[in-house]
């Protein structure tokens, strides 16, 4: 499992696509953090990383799909899932060590964004003036987001044996999860829109962003990611 789990590391970053991917997703964010005067911080003019965590969720949404499409897909195109199958590793284990090696990479990729938090302290006024509890609440939110987005990439890696159509399922799945309910739920009224709220991904990611990690809305995201996990199982084995 250990080896699978590097396997898949290294895979990653053996080709130009790996460091392209993770390149365009910092400089999307430095883009949207720094320089576009909509969301700059330094137009905003207050200590405070909203633009950060209000975007990156937009930015996951084709960035993990896009590092989670080769996960299985590329496996069953080449004829190297068959190999894999007989070797002494379970199903559940080679899914987990694939759905782990995507963790590590959504985590690398958010990982410098813990400059942005250095330098925004820095530039406060007196220095050091930054919300740190909402910072690492909405950074834990957004490792959360990211963790659910890598099973739903992983889900849709093995309904197919095309990368391609893999990243545009997962992409898909992961708009429809994050910003679907909530849309549908704004055009009903009562217990039933709140109740359809609260299935949305955002509904959640809002709610860790306040800086209080409530344990409801991380039991609700480590659900959808064995869901997504158990299905993805489920339809191996029926393949």
């Amino acid at each position: 499992m250990k080896s699978l789990f590097f396997k898949e590391i290294n895979a990653f970053f053996g080709s130009l696509t790996g460091y392209l991917i993770l390149a365009l997703f910092l400089v999307a964010l430095g883009l949207i953090v720094w320089v576009f005067p909509e969301s700059s911080v330094l137009e905003y003019g207050y200590a405070d990383l909203e633009a950060l965590f209000s975007f990156t969720p937009y930015v996951f949404t084709f960035l993990v799909p896009a590092i989670a499409m080769r996960s299985i897909a590329d496996e069953r195109k080449n004829g190297t899932w068959e190999l894999l199958r007989t070797s002494p590793l379970s199903l559940w284990q080679i899914i987990l060590a694939k759905y782990l090696a995507l963790v590590s990479l959504v985590v690398l990729a958010i990982l410098p964004t813990l400059l942005y938090a250095y330098s925004i302290s820095q530039l406060g006024d007196p220095p050091g003036n930054l919300d740190l509890a909402g910072f690492f609440g909405s950074w834990i939110g957004l490792l959360m987001i990211g963790a659910t987005f890598a099973s739903v990439g992983l889900f849709a890696s093995c309904l197919t044996s095309q990368q391609v159509v893999a990243f545009v399922l997962g992409v898909f799945l992961c708009f429809l999860l994050y910003f679907g309910f909530t849309a549908l739920a704004e055009m009903l009224s009562g217990n039933l829109a709140f109740w359809i709220e609260e299935l949305s991904l955002s509904y959640h990611y809002n709610s860790l962003s306040r800086g209080v990690v409530d344990s409801r809305d991380i039991f609700f995201l480590l659900g959808m990611i064995w869901t997504f996990l158990g299905t993805s199982i489920l339809i191996l084995k029926s393949k």
